[in-house]
């Protein structure tokens, strides 16, 4: 039931992929070749921008209890937040913290310095790929080497999975992937993996 208020009822929060939860609880594969897929939406994310050598970049990272990465594909993790390199100067912020409550810790430790905190949660949602065969699915789809050798836990870039833009981020070696698309293309990305997640719901074709 809707929350009431002096202005009217208010209408409960939906995620962008909440009319697909049983089709994805439904394509899971168990067994040897399993793979499932959820969503972890309402994921509180920041974009934030500032000189890496600045004094405001140092209050950041104590602020968040992680460091700013430097390099291309490289993530870092502290309590309820994770950074991940988005460029020189840029970075997106994930936590499980209040959207607004990160947003306003981030500005406060920017201070008056150059550069910029921006709330993006409702820009994009969290898809969760996992199990053995994860990285099978999402070679139908994505241009990247996901070979252990190359992309392993910890790594997260900007790629296409399909035909959809998303942030890739390795979590684990089971694998487990989260991929971040904007939030209008989320239904078409999730139809997708579901597709050729079907594939692996029955033996290996030598």
């Amino acid at each position: 039931m809707a929350e009431l208020t002096e202005s009217g009822p208010v209408r409960p929060r939906r995620s962008p992929l909440e009319h697909l939860e049983d089709r994805m609880r439904a394509a899971t594969v168990t067994g040897a070749r399993a793979v499932a897929l959820t969503e972890r939406p309402f994921l509180a994310m920041a974009n934030l921008r500032v000189d890496p050598a600045s004094e405001a970049a140092d209050r950041i990272e104590k602020a968040l209890g992680a460091p700013l990465p430097r390099q291309c594909g490289d993530t870092t993790a502290s309590g309820p937040h994770a950074v991940v390199w988005l460029g020189p100067d840029e970075w997106l912020v994930l936590s499980q913290a209040d959207a607004t409550a990160l947003a306003a810790e981030l500005t406060e430790a920017l201070g008056g310095d150059p550069g910029s905190v921006v709330d993006v949660s409702a820009n994009r949602t969290t898809l969760e790929l996992t199990g053995p065969a994860a990285r099978q699915v999402l070679e139908k789809g994505c241009p990247l080497d996901l070979h252990p050798r190359v992309f392993g836990p910890g790594r997260a870039v900007s790629t296409t999975v399909g035909p959809v833009a998303v942030l890739l981020w390795q979590v684990d070696d089971a694998p487990t992937y989260r991929l971040f698309p904007r939030s209008s293309f989320a239904d078409y990305l999730a139809r997708w993996l579901i597709d050729a997640m079907s594939e692996h719901d029955g033996p290996e074709v030598p």
